[in-house]
């Protein structure tokens, strides 16, 4: 009997191949064969996944690290991984987890990663630093039973997804942060991370908009030289506004050099900056500038008299200018927080569990 359990997303093809639905690429796997993700496999003609009851990296972390900056803010959250993963992105800082194809961690069930989670006095799991999607059915029942212990599901995602995975969120996922790299430019992601387009992204975020209620936030990393192009950013910010909403946050990350692209620079603040003002000029609220900690655009401005209503320096919310209905205390305009400010706020956020 191999490790792991069985997949539940998954179909049977001809000559005992099997069509694993947890991600876009719809891998059609022979007997003996393992997917591209590395963890899903084909063991006489039903789908295994390899990593279930198995995760390689824990960690408490800022939920704004995310990043996540309107849903539950000042959080303590979970974090955990597993091997893997489906895209093959040259930048990847996780690298050593995400490209590593070998099943490896510590054996867990849902339960014990649960009580984990309450140990450290976290207010919610984030799945991340691999594409969670990978292990779905893994992640389902961990969140079943975290959302029955009253605990927060949170995605960091590449939403390079199918509707099959969308129909499993509905059951435990609360947010997801959906990491569009390089604008969804379809020769950056050709070239850099091994996909062919990213239209599955896209309506990947249609679906969860669509069939859930999960609070959304797009994340999208700037990487120069390669992946600056406006004209590509204010085509993401477009789209943005016309299917997610004008309050919807979008956060344009600065690239630091890592795995295959140490030959390039960090992304020069300038460049995140005109991203911002595109993203502002296409009608979006809510725009923040990440890996840029104690930039003025890191804050929450309230979208109507402009002041600053969450100051934040990093990942620590400085000031909190919002009132119990999370409208602002200068003109009372409503802010789309979901959640008011932890107590957990600025506590140590940040504590290594397992690696």
């Amino acid at each position: 009997m191999p490790i792991g359990r069985e997949a539940t997303l998954y179909s049977q093809v001809a000559d005992g191949r099997v069509r694993c639905l947890a991600c876009a690429r719809y891998c059609n796997i022979p007997n003996g064969k393992i997917g591209l993700c590395g963890i899903r496999g084909n063991e006489n003609g039903k789908l295994w996944l390899y990593v279930y009851g198995k995760i390689i990296a824990g960690h408490v972390d800022p939920i704004e690290k995310k990043p996540v900056t309107h849903y539950m803010p000042g959080s303590k959250i979970f974090s955990i991984a597993t091997t893997g993963c489906n895209w093959l992105c040259s930048y990847c800082q996780n690298f050593d987890i995400s490209q590593r194809r070998k099943v490896e961690g510590q054996n867990v069930t849902p339960e014990k990663v649960v009580a984990m989670t309450k140990r450290y006095q976290c207010q919610g799991l984030a799945y991340t630093y691999n594409e969670p999607t990978i292990f779905i059915e893994f992640a389902h029942d961990i969140g079943v039973e975290a959302r029955r212990k009253g605990l927060a599901n949170i995605f960091v995602s590449n939403g390079y997804d199918t509707p099959e995975t969308v129909d499993l969120m509905r059951d435990f996922l609360d947010c997801i942060t959906v990491d569009i790299k390089g604008s969804g430019e379809t020769a950056f992601v050709r070239k850099y991370i091994g996909i062919a387009d990213a239209q599955p992204v896209f309506q990947t975020l249609v679906e969860i908009r669509d069939k859930t209620d999960v609070h959304i936030e797009i994340t999208d990393l700037i990487v120069p030289e390669i992946g600056d192009d406006l004209a590509a950013a204010r085509k993401l910010s477009k789209w943005v506004y016309d299917n997610l909403g004008p309050d919807t946050p979008i956060h344009f990350l600065r690239f630091h050099p890592d795995y295959k692209l140490m030959h390039l620079p960090p992304t020069p603040i300038l460049t995140l900056e005109k991203h911002y003002d595109v993203a502002k000029e296409e009608g979006l609220k809510y725009a923040y500038l990440g890996n840029v900690p104690g930039h003025p655009l890191e804050h929450t401005y309230c979208s109507e008299c402009k002041s600053v209503v969450v100051e934040r320096m990093g990942f620590d919310i400085l000031s909190w200018h919002l009132n119990e209905q999370n409208c602002c205390e200068y003109c009372g305009n409503e802010i789309p927080i979901i959640g008011r400010l932890s107590n957990a706020v600025n506590e140590d956020r940040f504590v290594p569990v397992l690696m």
